[in-house]
């Protein structure tokens, strides 16, 4: 019977390819360093082959170990999986449950969908990763993160969405702005305006642009944050389309703007959540989609 790698000598692998060296390795996984060497030297012996070439500087993957090192990630994965998928088939949204979110999301739908979950899954350990929608998706595809809070439509290839509600857009301007007194306000009064939006790599601002096109407004000026946004909107720089849901958390508040509506009101995004296609956690993705849908749902009806 062929001789098979332990998933400890992988794991020790992989961290002595993270961290570039034997001792640092080994205080990763909590080991001595002899024992480490050890495992990466009988790793070696079964497969035939060196994997590490071992120097002053350290640790370094021989094109042999870049190999195997790719695999070891995948094997080492599903075994996570496999754990996963047998805790979640005891109890649930139990153990650690690690979520990404958007920038424009986070701050505004987080601190009432934490106290939800915490309410209803009591055994559940969230961890929570704020970061834009292209790295959110490849952190889904390595599986570093089990489920993302997304701004659809987003084309990922490998990745499974659910929309959970919708977000209109809203117009906000400083009260000295020519369109502050507008009465019916529609997307064709954006036309030649000059928007404010946020910075290239925010999904929202293709969004914004994509719901404002029929009144051929631009963007000439660009911020790395709703907050930083609505300062320079405060400030009499331009105008902006900003989120409902950031809105109705208080984003502007105490801020002296004028937040008008659409009429007819702009479709601006849809809220969805988001996990790699055959992800052991998909069914606890769309669990914890379900809350936010609720929230969501008395948002709108309010």
């Amino acid at each position: 019977m062929i001789a098979l790698p332990t998933l400890r000598q992988l794991q020790f692998l992989l961290a002595l390819t993270e961290h570039g060296s034997f001792s640092r390795a080994a205080q990763a996984v909590h080991v001595t360093q002899p024992t480490l060497s050890a495992a990466i030297k009988e790793l070696e012996t079964i497969l035939g082959t060196t994997l590490v070439e071992r120097g002053a500087r350290g640790a370094v993957l021989t094109p042999a170990g870049t190999a195997v090192v790719e695999r070891a990630r995948r094997v080492m994965a599903e075994a996570e999986d496999l754990v996963v998928a047998a805790q979640a088939a005891g109890e649930p949204l139990s153990g650690s449950f690690k979520l990404g979110v958007i920038p424009t999301i986070a701050p505004f739908l987080l601190p009432r969908v934490l106290p939800r979950l915490r309410e209803h899954y009591g055994r559940l350990e969230l961890f929570l990763r704020e970061d834009l929608t292209a790295r959110l998706y490849e952190a889904l595809r390595e599986r570093r993160l089990d489920a993302a809070l997304i701004a659809l439509p987003y084309d990922a290839p490998m990745i499974e969405s659910v929309s959970l509600g919708s977000d209109e857009f809203l117009f906000a301007c400083a009260p000295e702005h020519p369109l502050a007194d507008q009465d019916k306000l529609g997307a064709e009064d954006l036309r030649g305006e000059s928007l404010m939006l946020l910075e290239d790599g925010h999904c929202l601002r293709d969004h914004a642009l994509s719901a404002c096109s029929a009144g051929e407004a631009r963007s000439d000026f660009a911020a790395t944050s709703l907050h930083t946004l609505v300062q320079m909107v405060k400030s009499g720089l331009g105008a902006t389309l900003l989120p409902k849901m950031a809105v109705d958390a208080g984003l502007v508040d105490q801020m002296g703007l004028v937040v008008k509506s659409f009429n007819p009101p702009v479709a601006g995004r849809e809220i969805g959540i988001a996990w790699r296609k055959g992800s052991a956690r998909s069914e606890e993705a769309r669990q914890i989609g379900e809350e936010i849908r609720k929230l969501l749902t008395v948002s709108e009806r309010g």
